[in-house]
C-alpha cells in the first residue's frame, strides 16, 4: 500500500464518487424496472400461453428445468459471498493460482451433487425439498430431526454471510 493511504478509511478522500442519493436512485431505479418487467412477462404468459401460475409451478418453474440449468444452478448455489470473499483471500495470499486451487478442491462436491440432483429429478419427480423425501422414505421422526438440521443450516449460513459481509465493511 502506499504510503499517503495508510490509515485513510478511503481512496477518495473525503468525497464519495457519487452522492448518496444517486445509489439510492439506482438501487431503487432497477428495483422497480426489473419489477415492471417481470410482472410484464408474467402477465403476457398467462395471456397467450395461458399457463396457469400456482404456487406449485412458481416453485419448480413448471418442472420444465433441463440438466443444463441444473447445473448451472448448482454452480452458482455453490458460488457464494463466503466462497468469493474466500477466494479473494487466497488471491492476496497466494497469488493467481489460488483460485484456482481453491475452486479446485470442491470440484468433486459440485459434480457428485450434479449428478445426485439429476438422479433425484428423475426418481422423485413430485419431490420439492430434501425433507419431503425423508418424510417419504423414513417417516415422520426422520422428517422431523431433519427439519431441525436444515433449519439450523439456514441460520449457520445467514450467520456466516452477515459475519462476512460485516468483515468487508
Amino acid at each position: 500500500m502506499l504510503p499517503e493511504y495508510v490509515g485513510k478509511e478511503s481512496f477518495f478522500g473525503d468525497e464519495t464518487p457519487l452522492p448518496l442519493w444517486s445509489g439510492y436512485a439506482i438501487v431503487l431505479g432497477f428495483g422497480a424496472f426489473f419489477s415492471l418487467v417481470t410482472t410484464a412477462m408474467v402477465y403476457l404468459d398467462k395471456r397467450y400461453n395461458n399457463t396457469e401460475h400456482t404456487s406449485e409451478f412458481f416453485n419448480t418453474a413448471g418442472r420444465s428445468v433441463k440438466t443444463g440449468l441444473t447445473a448451472s444452478v448448482i454452480v452458482s448455489q455453490w458460488t457464494w459471498a463466503a466462497t468469493l470473499l474466500q477466494s479473494s483471500n487466497v488471491a492476496w495470499n497466494y497469488g493467481v493460482s489460488g483460485p484456482f486451487w481453491y475452486a479446485s478442491g470442491a470440484t468433486i462436491q459440485v459434480l457428485l451433487f450434479g449428478i445426485l440432483a439429476i438422479e433425484v429429478k428423475r426418481r422423485a419427480r413430485t419431490a420439492h425439498t430434501v425433507c419431503e423425501m425423508v418424510l417419504a422414505r423414513w417417516g415422520k421422526p426422520a422428517h422431523i430431526t431433519f427439519i431441525i438440521f436444515c433449519f439450523l443450516t439456514n441460520i449457520i449460513v445467514t450467520s456466516m454471510l452477515l459475519l462476512g459481509g460485516a468483515a468487508t465493511v
